[in-house]
């Protein structure tokens, strides 16, 4: 389809910018457009003025505004070449969604996730220069120059998982109107985020715990009357309680118990039978699993168990509460789970929305997505854990055959069970093998972990329904649920994409007079940003989270960070490190020794050779050149500068002046002169040409006339002595002197 001509409509005054979420399993291209503010304020007066740029779809009509190839981008950290070709078909379709003529002002961003914190750093960085080189030079969209934060700038770059959940709390909170109306009338929404890797949390605190937090992000953005619009944010992320990571983690520890309790019951070697019974899988359900993170050291344990499931979805809840690792340390009070800080909730004040895992494991199995309900939640999770797997299976068949929407699950509506069973064709198999646990896992992490409240009425709710009790709180005025999971709002998907964008499109509205600074990513308003919580993620020096990850599954669990408190790689690295110097000082202790005494008594040989020329009948002064005066000789601490000052002089030391020169001839006969003390202007005794060959010479010039060198080392100081009269000029010939 070729791009909207000038003569569009709907193409008048449009901005466009275009995002590329590389995850670890696919890339997707996602285009977005606005009006350009002028033109909008022009048009809709004050109105408009205290509302942001309305971001739609990059496109009038249809799909085209998104496109997705697989794999992930990280899948090409050994062949970084891989990248033109893998990355071609979204950049084509890009410029052909955009017109030519406003291509160079599109801004063009491909941001990595997951897939790509896990690499090595090199890999990291190979991968981002090829994706840099390519975008930039076969394409006419905007993109920033090389900085500190990559080789495109801020354009191409790994974000972090906290930049992620801040960048979804600015969309959500976009598409509910969170940031519109008067500064005193705004109320925010939390944003709850579950991947398969991690789960994020971003929501702004009370006003009371904002004075006490010093871990908030300010978030500003720009209304289109020019005024800016301030926001504290608190964001954090949990590596490893995703719900795949999270499976992972308790397949290794489910396994380990099962080993632990066979060897206690039976002391006799181990037996064949390795089928673990399982109440987080549908009844009857069996899975062989290969322990990825094996919480035990035996050899048994690692190997591929075969799991049955029971069906309890309530034994699956506390066999699973123990993953969110509440007993971990907490060095920065208060902490939810796993050590992690984050301040008080008021959920009486905060509300949530959740996406990605809460919406899939409420809305596709269930049907419950939408405002949640506790009781209603646990009991549909409870009657589909229980159901017999072949009977599922069955049931999935026909729904497939039928092309089956909706439904799913047992709904009720005023009490009455509605349908049950049915899954639309969405639903894969996977996805109904792991419902039960990611049910439980859901439940755990809200209520347990982040510490929702289990609100049930006195006279209980059996029949409770989401919808119901969210319009029965509006009508007590109670204000909105306190949570609820969602997809998106009207036709916009609720994405961290869209937060960028909307972000990047209030950049572009021209700033009220009297403001002058500019608008940037929160990550860039910082004023400590060496010690904020977020940072963005540039290829280390040694990445010790990647290493961390690698060695956790053949760690004890006693050994891991979350137990320790700290980070044991990390601590083993700086343990080598300080004992190989350690080591290599030791072995030139010698060495080290000997340098140390030539600095030390250098001073003192100074001071000897000025005794040896006092002695010789010559002044000190003159010994020394007049830019470097003798020093005493240095004691205790300031010992240690004098190799400090010696180097420092080395750049203004000047060539030694010439200094006077005793010229001695044999003791003179009748009718010749005396010795004189011949001047030092006299060119002769400093140029080659009028310096005798073979003529002696000392560093401070002191020449012997008659071809011998006194030794200073040689003469003892009793038997030295200082002929006076034979320092004074006496009158002589100077044909008959001798040089």
């Amino acid at each position: 389809m070729p791009p909207p001509t000038a003569v569009d409509s709907w193409l008048a005054s449009r901005r466009f910018g275009v995002v590329i979420d590389a995850g670890s399993s696919g890339s997707r291209l996602q285009i977005y457009s606005w009006k350009d503010a002028r033109m909008v304020r022009d048009q809709e007066g004050q109105a408009v003025y205290n509302s942001l740029p309305t971001v739609e779809k990059g496109t009038r009509e249809g799909d085209s505004w998104i496109i997705k190839a697989e794999p992930g981008l990280s899948s090409f950290a050994g062949n970084p070449e891989g990248v033109v070709s893998y990355l071609a078909p979204l950049l084509e379709h890009a410029r052909t969604q955009i017109p030519p003529s406003l291509q160079p002002e599109t801004p063009l961003f491909l941001l990595a996730t997951a897939g790509m914190r896990l690499l090595a750093p090199t890999q990291q960085a190979d991968v981002l220069q090829a994706t840099c080189n390519f975008l930039k030079f076969h394409s006419h969209f905007r993109i920033d120059e090389p900085s500190e934060a990559g080789p495109c700038g801020s354009s191409v770059r790994i974000i972090t998982g906290e930049e992620e959940g801040l960048f979804g709390w600015i969309a959500i909170n976009y598409l509910m109107d969170g940031f519109n109306g008067a500064e005193h009338e705004r109320t925010t929404y939390g944003f709850l985020d579950m991947g398969g890797a991690s789960t994020q949390i971003a929501f702004e605190p009370s006003e009371e715990e904002r004075q006490k937090t010093k871990d908030l992000i300010d978030v500003r953005l720009r209304l289109l009357g020019g005024q800016e619009i301030h926001h504290q944010v608190f964001v954090t992320t949990w590596l490893g309680y995703g719900t795949n990571q999270a499976r992972e983690r308790y397949v290794g520890k489910t396994i380990n118990e099962f080993e632990a309790n066979r060897a206690m019951s039976h002391p006799s070697p181990v037996s064949d039978d390795d089928t673990v019974p399982d109440p987080c899988l549908p009844k009857d359900l069996h899975l062989t699993e290969l322990p990825v993170q094996p919480a035990s050291s035996s050899t048994h344990s690692k190997q591929a168990h075969e799991l049955v499931g029971t069906g309890s979805f309530e034994q699956c809840l506390q066999q699973t509460a123990p993953l969110l690792n509440k007993d971990a340390p907490c060095p920065d009070a208060p902490c939810l789970f796993n050590g992690i800080h984050v301040p008080p909730i008021d959920f009486s004040v905060s509300h949530f929305i959740g996406v990605s895992e809460y919406w899939y494991s409420s809305e596709h199995v269930f049907g419950l997505g939408g405002p949640y309900d506790v009781v209603q939640y646990e009991r549909a999770a409870s009657e589909f854990c229980s159901r017999d797997w072949s009977h599922i299976m069955q049931e999935h068949e026909e729904s497939r055959r039928k092309g089956t929407l909706g439904g799913d699950g047992e709904v009720l509506k005023d009490g009455q069970v509605v349908s049950t069973g049915r899954w639309g064709d969405k639903v894969e198999v996977s996805r109904l093998q792991m419902q039960c646990f990611k049910a439980a896992w859901l439940v755990n992490v809200l209520h347990e972990g982040i510490g929702l409240p289990r609100i049930v009425d006195a006279g209980g709710n059996a029949t409770t329904d989401g919808q119901k009790i969210a319009q029965q709180a509006e009508d007590k005025g109670l204000g909105k649920p306190q949570f609820q999971s969602m997809d998106s709002v009207g036709d916009i998907a609720i994405t961290w994409t869209l937060g960028k964008m909307v972000l990047e499109a209030s950049k572009e509205v021209p700033p009220a007079p009297g403001s002058t600074r500019p608008l940037v990513d929160p990550i860039d308003d910082i004023p400590g940003a060496a010690n904020s919580p977020v940072k963005p993620i540039r290829p280390p020096f040694i990445d010790f989270d990647s290493i961390e990850d690698q060695l956790a599954p053949h760690l004890p669990p006693s050994l891991t960070r979350h137990a320790l408190g700290f980070s044991p790689v990390s601590l083993l690295f700086y343990v080598v490190v300080m004992t190989f110097i350690i080591v290599t000082l030791w072995r030139l202790r010698h060495r080290i020794r000997s340098t140390a005494r030539r600095f030390i008594r250098k001073k003192d040989r100074d001071w000897a050779a000025e005794g040896y020329a006092m002695e010789e009948g010559h002044s000190f002064a003159n010994s020394f050149p007049p830019s470097r005066p003798p020093s005493p000789p240095s004691r205790g601490v300031f010992r240690l500068l004098d190799p400090i000052r010696r180097v420092a002089s080395l750049s203004s030391r000047q060539p030694p002046r010439p200094v006077a020169i005793q010229v001695t001839s044999p003791e003179p006969r009748s009718g010749q002169s005396s010795p004189v003390l011949r001047s030092p202007s006299f060119p002769d005794f400093f140029s080659t040409s009028g310096t005798a060959p073979g003529s002696p010479r000392l560093y401070n010039v002191n020449i012997v006339a008659n071809g011998s060198l006194t030794s200073l080392t040689s003469r003892s100081r009793n038997s030295s002595r200082m002929d006076l009269p034979s320092l004074m000029p006496r009158p002589l010939s100077r044909s008959n002197s001798t040089i």
